[in-house]
């Protein structure tokens, strides 16, 4: 994804380079150039920073509606059940009955709600 950001940047940096360039022998008006600055511009809200605000979104709402029972992954790699939640921060057990402390922005994901988990064994 990344590649093809990076390359329809370089496109773009050179169709207005080009623009620029060409306006003053073809005769053409400025407003070509800004027009090609708003089109960039709007092009990188678009691929870059609006899926972005998605994902924080997203991520948001999933540490909000983790609760107790849930399955999750936290950024270390540990994969743990929630026991308790409190502030900013929530008590896992691991699957050896270790107690952790670990801050709501450590967890990646919710693997598994309780709720959903009850649903799928009737």
């Amino acid at each position: 994804m990344h590649y093809f950001l990076t390359m329809g940047m370089i496109f773009l940096m050179n169709v207005a380079a080009f623009a620029q360039d060409e306006a003053p022998k073809r005769g053409q008006d400025p407003m070509t150039f800004v027009l090609m600055m708003v089109a960039m511009v709007a092009i990188l809200y678009f691929l870059m920073i609006r899926p972005e605000q998605k994902k924080q979104k997203d991520r948001k709402s999933m540490i909000a509606e983790m609760k107790k029972g849930d399955k999750v992954v936290t950024i270390g790699g540990i994969i743990a059940k929630v026991m308790e939640l409190k502030g900013e921060s929530i008590i896992v057990k691991t699957i050896d009955s270790t107690t952790l402390e670990v801050r709501k922005g450590a967890i990646s994901e919710v693997i598994s709600r309780e709720g959903a988990v009850e649903k799928e064994t009737k």
